[in-house]
């Protein structure tokens, strides 16, 4: 008898034999994290997970799964998700044995084998790069980092103050979405190699490079959420489908123009200069490696930025007793310091109510939501949470819900999700310092924590506050279009917005 023949005849045993062993590992996935709770699907399948990741509001999702099924839910068979800074931090901490999850970081990357520093799963390479970098993003081999920003700010200012003034007679509404988004790209682009990319001069999209992002993360989002990753990096499909920098949209365009920007700075000489290009130069990075991390600083240092810039703005806005008090401080600060140019860091340090607005508005508005998994150690992890044991099987990957940790009621008062700065400035007695110390080492990892920090975030917070002070110091705002303030979307973690059209009018400081 044929093979095919007793295939044939057995076919019945092997259907049920299959059948068996499906069913057995289904049964096995869902048993190892019995002990979480999440929607009943999540224990079968990834089509709750996925739909999630497909939908423009993910973070919202992520927070009512945790408000409804506790600190640590289920969201997948092999995934959990966490609102627990305790966890947070064990897992990020420098010694922790947690590493990154292949199916979220490795979706990020922009050519197949070739690895930024977000995308990077291998610990040793991951260190070793952040050392490399450390220095540039710092301002310690980057010298002129304020006075490159500063002019940045001026070029936002003029931008608005010479086409975009409304008054009595006419209104000029303007996008300040699309209008930040070209000074964080402008910024990241002169501190990173030297020169602007030009969008504030130009009042355009210079280079595709808002649109090419859109759709880069787009592709982003379809890989992760259909768990495409490993296929669509596979070199023999990359190559048909990935990223070429002949494209004349998507990541592939940015590679185009970025590997343009970074060959033009090699050019010339290093020695002397004060660029991050300079820096990693110096501390050895490749050609190659410049041209990753430069792709993931246009996207993550320039959307992330903007989104805190654009959401600070709607926020005070909406909230006229905040923008009034901020502006009170502003007017202040200008007269005794006597502020000719555009203000200075040193300065923005000591005013504790701007400071405060910043604080309170990254945490009513994460910049940056994405679930970053980590995989729990071969051999398991025990660990506890608000004084209860929980067992985190080897393999699992436990997210990070943004949304969820920075609205907790019990962390930051049952007006969490109340938009309140006055709440980082607490009653100097102990028991408030106690709790102003939790708030804060809580919302610190909005911007990573530990070995996985964000290396941009100095450079983040000077930008945002420098632009709040200007924009409040210089100009009145309003919504136009207070129905609808802005259209936000969620890719993955990151958020594209734009159509936040405001009416901007000129004003002289009152003291």
């Amino acid at each position: 008898m044929s093979l095919v023949a007793q295939l044939y005849a057995a076919r019945w045993i092997l259907t049920y034999a299959l059948l068996a062993l499906y069913t057995a590992n289904k049964l096995w996935k869902y048993n190892r994290l019995r002990a979480f709770r999440g929607p009943f699907s999540t224990g079968w399948s990834e089509l709750w997970h996925t739909s999630v990741l497909l939908s423009k509001q993910s973070h919202i999702y992520y927070k009512e799964i945790n408000d409804t099924y506790g600190p640590i839910a289920r969201i997948g068979p092999n995934d959990l998700i966490t609102s627990s800074p305790e966890l947070i931090t064990h897992m990020n901490s420098v010694r922790s044995l947690y590493t990154r999850s292949y199916w979220f970081n490795a979706a990020t990357r922009v050519e197949p084998g070739k690895d930024h520093i977000f995308s990077e799963l291998n610990e040793e390479k991951h260190a070793k790069r952040r050392q490399q970098m450390a220095a540039g993003y710092s301002g310690k081999e980057n010298i002129a980092l304020e006075s490159d920003i500063d002019a940045r700010v001026q070029e936002l200012l003029d931008l608005i103050r010479n086409k975009y003034l409304s008054s009595v007679s006419a209104s000029y509404p303007v996008d300040l979405a699309r209008k930040i988004q070209f000074f964080t790209l402008d910024v990241i682009s002169t501190i990173g190699f030297g020169q602007a990319i030009g969008d504030l001069k130009a009042d355009a999209d210079q280079n595709d490079y808002i649109a090419s992002g859109e759709i880069g993360l787009t592709i982003v989002k379809i890989s992760s959420a259909l768990g495409l990753t490993s296929y669509l990096q596979f070199p023999p499909i990359a190559r048909l489908l990935g990223p070429s920098e002949k494209d004349k949209a998507g990541f592939g365009r940015m590679m185009a123009t970025a590997r343009n920007l970074i060959e033009t700075r090699l050019t010339k000489s290093v020695e002397g200069r004060s660029d991050m290009l300079a820096s990693f130069t110096r501390h050895n990075l490749t050609k190659d490696e410049l041209l990753s991390e430069a792709i993931l600083q246009i996207l993550a240092g320039s959307d992330t930025t903007a989104t805190a810039i654009r959401s600070a703005m709607l926020y005070l806005i909406t909230h006229p007793r905040v923008y009034n008090r901020l502006q009170r401080e502003i007017d202040a600060t200008v007269s005794a310091e006597n502020v000719q140019g555009i203000i200075q860091n040193s300065v923005l340090q000591k005013l504790p109510y701007l400071q405060a607005v910043v604080r309170e508005v990254l945490r009513m508005h994460p910049p940056v939501t994405d679930v970053v998994p980590k995989l729990a150690p071969p051999g398991g992890d025990t660990v506890s949470i608000a004084g209860k044991q929980y067992y985190l099987p080897g393999g699992t990957n436990v997210s990070y819900n943004a949304w969820g940790m920075h609205h907790d009621k019990e962390m930051f008062g049952l007006d969490a999700d109340i938009f309140r700065p006055e709440r980082w400035l607490l009653e100097d007695t102990e028991a408030y310092r106690e709790q102003l110390d939790a708030m804060r080492r809580t919302t610190e990892m909005i911007f990573g924590y530990g070995k996985y920090q964000c290396l941009g975030k100095p450079i983040a917070w000077l930008e945002i506050t420098k632009v709040l002070f200007e924009f409040l110091r210089h100009f009145d705002w309003a919504l136009a279009t207070p129905e609808k303030p802005w259209r936000s979307t969620n890719y993955v973690g990151i958020f594209v917005q734009d159509e936040m059209w405001v009416l901007v009018t000129d004003r002289k400081p009152r003291v």
